[in-house]
Protein backbone atom coordinates (compact mmCIF):
# COMPACT_ATOMS: atom_id res chain seq x y z
CA UNK A 1 0.00 0.00 0.00
CA UNK A 2 2.82 2.17 0.63
CA UNK A 3 4.43 1.54 -2.49
CA UNK A 4 1.45 2.55 -4.22
CA UNK A 5 0.70 5.72 -2.58
CA UNK A 6 4.52 6.48 -3.26
CA UNK A 7 4.24 5.45 -6.84
CA UNK A 8 0.94 7.81 -7.36
CA UNK A 9 2.69 10.96 -5.61
CA UNK A 10 5.77 10.49 -8.07
CA UNK A 11 3.52 10.24 -10.97
CA UNK A 12 1.17 13.36 -10.11
CA UNK A 13 4.80 15.19 -9.57
CA UNK A 14 6.09 13.51 -13.31
CA UNK A 15 2.88 15.08 -14.42
CA UNK A 16 3.36 18.46 -12.96
CA UNK A 17 6.80 18.47 -14.72
CA UNK A 18 5.26 17.27 -17.64
CA UNK A 19 2.79 20.23 -17.31
CA UNK A 20 5.32 22.92 -16.31
CA UNK A 21 7.77 21.68 -19.33
CA UNK A 22 4.99 21.71 -21.88
CA UNK A 23 3.33 24.44 -21.21
CA UNK A 24 7.40 25.99 -21.35
CA UNK A 25 7.76 24.76 -24.58
CA UNK A 26 4.62 26.11 -25.97
CA UNK A 27 5.09 29.65 -24.73
CA UNK A 28 8.38 29.33 -26.27
CA UNK A 29 6.92 28.55 -29.34
CA UNK A 30 4.41 31.34 -29.54
CA UNK A 31 6.46 33.88 -28.37
CA UNK A 32 9.11 32.56 -31.36
CA UNK A 33 6.27 33.30 -33.57
CA UNK A 34 4.90 36.24 -32.28
CA UNK A 35 8.66 37.59 -33.07
CA UNK A 36 8.84 36.09 -36.32
CA UNK A 37 5.22 37.38 -37.27
CA UNK A 38 6.48 41.19 -36.15
CA UNK A 39 9.86 40.53 -38.15
CA UNK A 40 7.61 39.85 -41.10
CA UNK A 41 5.67 42.56 -40.83
CA UNK A 42 8.48 45.09 -39.70
CA UNK A 43 9.97 44.13 -43.04
CA UNK A 44 7.38 44.25 -45.46
CA UNK A 45 6.44 48.11 -44.20
CA UNK A 46 10.42 48.61 -44.69
CA UNK A 47 11.81 46.71 -47.93
CA UNK A 48 11.72 47.44 -51.15
CA UNK A 49 8.46 47.14 -53.04
CA UNK A 50 8.16 43.48 -54.81
CA UNK A 51 7.95 45.20 -58.08
CA UNK A 52 11.46 46.64 -57.74
CA UNK A 53 13.34 43.62 -56.29
CA UNK A 54 15.86 41.41 -58.37
CA UNK A 55 14.57 37.96 -59.13
CA UNK A 56 16.22 35.31 -58.72
CA UNK A 57 16.49 31.49 -58.64
CA UNK A 58 15.54 29.82 -55.37
CA UNK A 59 18.59 28.46 -53.15
CA UNK A 60 18.61 26.14 -50.36
CA UNK A 61 18.37 27.45 -47.20
CA UNK A 62 21.71 27.85 -44.94
CA UNK A 63 22.15 27.98 -41.48
CA UNK A 64 25.47 30.88 -42.11
CA UNK A 65 24.50 34.16 -42.36
CA UNK A 66 25.78 35.13 -45.81
CA UNK A 67 25.79 39.10 -46.34
CA UNK A 68 28.12 41.00 -48.92
CA UNK A 69 30.34 43.81 -48.07
CA UNK A 70 28.24 47.02 -48.80
CA UNK A 71 28.39 50.68 -48.97
CA UNK A 72 24.68 52.48 -48.27
CA UNK A 73 23.25 56.07 -47.38
CA UNK A 74 21.47 57.07 -44.08
CA UNK A 75 19.27 59.74 -44.41
CA UNK A 76 17.46 61.49 -41.01
CA UNK A 77 14.09 63.16 -42.10
CA UNK A 78 11.62 65.18 -39.99
CA UNK A 79 8.24 64.40 -40.16
CA UNK A 80 6.58 65.67 -37.26
CA UNK A 81 3.60 67.62 -36.74
CA UNK A 82 4.27 71.07 -37.23
CA UNK A 83 6.98 69.94 -39.03
CA UNK A 84 5.24 71.47 -42.63
CA UNK A 85 5.69 68.00 -44.05
CA UNK A 86 9.33 69.10 -45.44
CA UNK A 87 11.53 66.18 -46.20
CA UNK A 88 14.85 67.87 -46.36
CA UNK A 89 17.12 65.38 -44.77
CA UNK A 90 18.74 66.84 -41.20
CA UNK A 91 21.24 63.82 -41.14
CA UNK A 92 23.16 62.41 -43.86
CA UNK A 93 26.13 59.51 -43.67
CA UNK A 94 27.75 57.01 -45.88
CA UNK A 95 28.50 54.14 -44.30
CA UNK A 96 30.27 51.12 -45.45
CA UNK A 97 30.08 47.58 -43.68
CA UNK A 98 32.69 44.22 -44.19
CA UNK A 99 30.76 41.75 -42.27
CA UNK A 100 33.87 39.55 -42.87
CA UNK A 101 35.97 42.31 -40.73
CA UNK A 102 32.69 42.76 -38.96
CA UNK A 103 33.87 46.84 -39.02
CA UNK A 104 31.87 49.72 -40.73
CA UNK A 105 32.42 53.79 -41.15
CA UNK A 106 30.42 56.30 -41.02
CA UNK A 107 30.97 59.29 -42.92
CA UNK A 108 28.71 62.47 -42.22
CA UNK A 109 27.83 64.43 -44.87
CA UNK A 110 27.25 68.44 -43.78
CA UNK A 111 23.53 69.38 -44.40
CA UNK A 112 24.66 72.44 -46.30
CA UNK A 113 27.22 71.35 -48.21
CA UNK A 114 27.48 73.26 -51.39
CA UNK A 115 26.50 70.46 -54.45
CA UNK A 116 26.70 71.18 -57.86
CA UNK A 117 24.82 68.73 -59.84
CA UNK A 118 25.36 69.19 -63.89
CA UNK A 119 21.84 67.88 -64.21
CA UNK A 120 19.92 69.62 -61.25
CA UNK A 121 20.43 73.16 -59.56
CA UNK A 122 23.19 73.93 -57.47
CA UNK A 123 21.75 73.02 -53.70
CA UNK A 124 22.88 72.37 -50.66
CA UNK A 125 23.08 68.34 -49.65
CA UNK A 126 19.85 68.38 -47.50
CA UNK A 127 17.80 69.20 -50.71
CA UNK A 128 17.85 66.44 -53.04
CA UNK A 129 16.11 63.49 -50.97
CA UNK A 130 13.45 66.38 -51.02
CA UNK A 131 13.72 66.99 -54.67
CA UNK A 132 13.21 63.84 -55.56
CA UNK A 133 10.54 62.86 -52.94
CA UNK A 134 7.93 65.70 -54.20
CA UNK A 135 9.06 64.68 -57.80
CA UNK A 136 7.77 60.73 -56.93
CA UNK A 137 8.19 59.58 -53.88
CA UNK A 138 7.53 56.16 -54.85
CA UNK A 139 11.08 56.59 -56.75
CA UNK A 140 12.67 58.90 -54.35
CA UNK A 141 15.10 56.14 -52.54
CA UNK A 142 16.20 54.58 -55.59
CA UNK A 143 16.66 57.92 -57.68
CA UNK A 144 18.55 59.65 -54.69
CA UNK A 145 20.41 56.64 -53.88
CA UNK A 146 21.33 57.05 -57.97
CA UNK A 147 21.81 60.99 -57.42
CA UNK A 148 24.81 60.73 -54.74
CA UNK A 149 26.61 57.52 -56.36
CA UNK A 150 26.81 59.28 -59.44
CA UNK A 151 27.91 62.62 -57.85
CA UNK A 152 30.70 61.10 -55.55
CA UNK A 153 31.34 58.69 -58.03
CA UNK A 154 30.78 55.99 -55.66
CA UNK A 155 28.85 52.52 -55.82
CA UNK A 156 26.11 52.93 -53.53
CA UNK A 157 24.09 49.39 -52.65
CA UNK A 158 21.45 50.63 -50.72
CA UNK A 159 19.86 53.93 -49.11
CA UNK A 160 17.48 53.91 -45.68
CA UNK A 161 15.58 56.35 -44.76
CA UNK A 162 14.36 57.03 -41.14
CA UNK A 163 12.21 59.16 -39.33
CA UNK A 164 13.32 61.05 -36.45
CA UNK A 165 11.04 58.89 -34.16
CA UNK A 166 12.63 56.18 -34.45
CA UNK A 167 16.03 57.72 -32.43
CA UNK A 168 13.30 58.85 -29.91
CA UNK A 169 11.41 56.26 -29.33
CA UNK A 170 14.71 53.31 -29.90
CA UNK A 171 16.88 55.55 -27.10
CA UNK A 172 13.48 55.56 -24.86
CA UNK A 173 13.37 51.53 -25.58
CA UNK A 174 17.03 51.29 -24.35
CA UNK A 175 16.37 52.91 -21.40
CA UNK A 176 18.40 56.32 -22.01
CA UNK A 177 21.86 57.11 -23.86
CA UNK A 178 24.87 57.98 -21.21
CA UNK A 179 26.29 61.17 -23.46
CA UNK A 180 28.98 63.99 -23.00
CA UNK A 181 26.62 66.68 -23.96
CA UNK A 182 29.52 69.15 -25.28
CA UNK A 183 27.88 72.12 -24.74
CA UNK A 184 24.57 74.24 -23.48
CA UNK A 185 22.01 74.07 -25.78
CA UNK A 186 18.76 76.15 -26.14
CA UNK A 187 16.90 76.74 -28.70
CA UNK A 188 12.44 77.24 -28.81
CA UNK A 189 10.79 77.09 -32.17
CA UNK A 190 7.16 77.62 -31.34
CA UNK A 191 6.13 76.40 -35.06
CA UNK A 192 7.10 72.76 -35.30
CA UNK A 193 7.33 72.53 -31.20
CA UNK A 194 11.45 72.07 -30.57
CA UNK A 195 12.17 72.70 -27.57
CA UNK A 196 15.67 71.89 -26.22
CA UNK A 197 17.08 72.93 -23.40
CA UNK A 198 20.46 71.16 -22.69
CA UNK A 199 23.78 71.64 -20.17
CA UNK A 200 26.92 70.79 -20.75
CA UNK A 201 28.24 67.41 -19.32
CA UNK A 202 28.28 64.01 -18.84
CA UNK A 203 24.64 62.56 -18.27
CA UNK A 204 21.62 60.28 -19.55
CA UNK A 205 19.46 61.52 -21.60
CA UNK A 206 16.15 60.18 -23.00
CA UNK A 207 14.80 59.96 -26.62
CA UNK A 208 13.79 63.08 -26.72
CA UNK A 209 16.95 64.86 -25.36
CA UNK A 210 19.40 62.41 -27.23
CA UNK A 211 17.02 63.91 -30.74
CA UNK A 212 17.45 67.60 -29.14
CA UNK A 213 21.49 66.72 -28.63
CA UNK A 214 22.02 65.23 -32.67
CA UNK A 215 19.89 68.11 -34.05
CA UNK A 216 21.27 71.29 -32.33
CA UNK A 217 22.45 73.95 -34.93
CA UNK A 218 21.22 77.44 -33.68
CA UNK A 219 20.13 79.41 -30.50
CA UNK A 220 17.78 81.94 -29.65
CA UNK A 221 17.84 81.41 -26.36
CA UNK A 222 21.37 82.61 -25.64
CA UNK A 223 23.59 79.69 -26.18
CA UNK A 224 26.74 79.76 -28.48
CA UNK A 225 25.46 77.77 -32.06
CA UNK A 226 26.85 74.59 -33.49
CA UNK A 227 28.79 73.83 -36.80
CA UNK A 228 28.24 70.54 -38.93
CA UNK A 229 31.29 69.45 -37.73
CA UNK A 230 29.69 68.66 -34.16
CA UNK A 231 26.42 67.82 -35.23
CA UNK A 232 28.28 64.72 -37.14
CA UNK A 233 30.55 63.82 -34.43
CA UNK A 234 27.42 63.97 -32.18
CA UNK A 235 25.57 61.67 -34.77
CA UNK A 236 27.88 59.31 -34.69
CA UNK A 237 28.62 59.33 -30.97
CA UNK A 238 25.09 58.19 -30.43
CA UNK A 239 24.76 55.62 -33.42
CA UNK A 240 27.76 53.61 -31.71
CA UNK A 241 25.80 53.76 -28.08
CA UNK A 242 22.47 52.48 -30.04
CA UNK A 243 24.86 48.91 -32.07
CA UNK A 244 26.48 48.46 -29.32
CA UNK A 245 22.57 48.27 -26.64
CA UNK A 246 21.24 46.81 -29.60
CA UNK A 247 23.66 44.05 -29.69
CA UNK A 248 23.24 43.07 -26.39
CA UNK A 249 19.45 42.44 -26.56
CA UNK A 250 18.48 39.01 -26.27
CA UNK A 251 14.74 39.08 -25.11
CA UNK A 252 11.85 38.35 -27.50
CA UNK A 253 10.03 40.58 -26.48
CA UNK A 254 12.82 43.63 -26.44
CA UNK A 255 13.60 42.58 -29.72
CA UNK A 256 9.55 42.68 -30.72
CA UNK A 257 9.26 46.57 -29.84
CA UNK A 258 12.10 47.33 -31.88
CA UNK A 259 10.88 45.28 -34.66
CA UNK A 260 7.68 47.57 -34.12
CA UNK A 261 9.14 51.06 -33.63
CA UNK A 262 11.90 50.64 -37.31
CA UNK A 263 8.56 49.04 -39.45
CA UNK A 264 6.65 52.30 -38.51
CA UNK A 265 9.68 54.58 -39.25
CA UNK A 266 12.09 53.32 -41.89
CA UNK A 267 12.18 52.94 -45.30
CA UNK A 268 14.72 50.96 -47.55
CA UNK A 269 15.00 49.94 -50.69
CA UNK A 270 16.49 46.57 -49.26
CA UNK A 271 14.98 43.27 -50.97
CA UNK A 272 12.70 41.73 -48.11
CA UNK A 273 14.63 38.56 -47.54
CA UNK A 274 17.57 40.63 -47.72
CA UNK A 275 16.25 42.50 -44.74
CA UNK A 276 15.20 39.38 -42.84
CA UNK A 277 18.00 37.82 -42.81
CA UNK A 278 19.68 41.11 -41.55
CA UNK A 279 17.40 41.52 -38.51
CA UNK A 280 16.88 38.03 -37.46
CA UNK A 281 20.74 37.89 -37.13
CA UNK A 282 22.01 41.29 -36.15
CA UNK A 283 23.74 39.96 -32.89
CA UNK A 284 26.07 38.24 -35.17
CA UNK A 285 26.53 40.54 -37.71
CA UNK A 286 26.95 43.70 -35.46
CA UNK A 287 30.49 45.43 -36.06
CA UNK A 288 32.71 45.04 -33.81
CA UNK A 289 34.85 47.92 -34.86
CA UNK A 290 33.36 51.10 -35.53
CA UNK A 291 34.92 53.99 -37.78
CA UNK A 292 34.23 57.71 -37.53
CA UNK A 293 35.53 59.64 -40.48
CA UNK A 294 36.28 63.37 -40.06
CA UNK A 295 36.46 65.85 -42.72
CA UNK A 296 37.31 69.31 -42.09
CA UNK A 297 34.81 71.67 -43.19
CA UNK A 298 34.43 75.44 -43.57
CA UNK A 299 31.19 77.58 -43.48
CA UNK A 300 30.91 80.67 -46.06
CA UNK A 301 27.36 81.42 -45.68
CA UNK A 302 25.00 80.23 -46.93
CA UNK A 303 27.13 77.15 -47.93
CA UNK A 304 29.22 74.61 -45.99
CA UNK A 305 33.10 73.26 -48.28
CA UNK A 306 34.68 70.79 -47.18
CA UNK A 307 38.47 69.73 -47.78
CA UNK A 308 39.24 68.25 -50.89
CA UNK A 309 42.01 65.70 -49.47
CA UNK A 310 39.78 64.86 -46.53
CA UNK A 311 36.76 64.12 -48.80
CA UNK A 312 39.29 61.93 -51.09
CA UNK A 313 40.27 59.94 -48.31
CA UNK A 314 37.29 59.61 -46.60
CA UNK A 315 35.83 57.76 -49.81
CA UNK A 316 38.22 55.59 -50.60
CA UNK A 317 38.73 54.25 -46.73
CA UNK A 318 34.75 53.50 -47.03
CA UNK A 319 34.94 52.33 -50.65
CA UNK A 320 38.14 49.66 -49.53
CA UNK A 321 36.11 48.27 -46.48
CA UNK A 322 33.58 47.53 -49.29
CA UNK A 323 36.12 46.08 -51.40
CA UNK A 324 34.75 48.37 -54.23
CA UNK A 325 36.53 50.80 -56.68
CA UNK A 326 36.16 54.16 -56.72
CA UNK A 327 36.81 57.28 -58.74
CA UNK A 328 35.91 60.12 -56.45
CA UNK A 329 38.35 62.36 -57.54
CA UNK A 330 36.71 62.73 -61.08
CA UNK A 331 33.50 63.58 -59.82
CA UNK A 332 34.92 66.45 -56.85
CA UNK A 333 34.30 69.16 -58.75
CA UNK A 334 30.44 68.42 -58.31
CA UNK A 335 31.09 69.88 -54.59
CA UNK A 336 31.71 72.18 -52.49
CA UNK A 337 35.73 71.98 -51.61
CA UNK A 338 38.36 73.98 -50.25
CA UNK A 339 42.38 72.76 -50.41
Amino acid sequence: MTNKRKWTTTRKILTSIGLVLGATIIGIGVYAGYLFKKADNAIERMAAPVNVQPTAAPEEKKETVSVEPMIFLLAGVDSRDGGGGVMNTDVLMLVSFNPETKSTSFLSIPRDLLLKPKSLPSRKANYYYAYHYIKDKTEAIPNTKEFFSNLLGLPIDHMVVVNFDVLKETVDLLGGLTIDVDMDMKYIDSADGTNIDLKKGLQKLDGKQVLDFVRYRKSNQGTAESSDFQRNDRQQQVIKQILDKLGNFQGVSQWGNVLDIIGENVKTDIPQADLQQWLLNFPKLKPDHINSLHVESLWKSPYVYVNKEDLEQALTTLSTEAGVSTNSSLHLENIGTVH
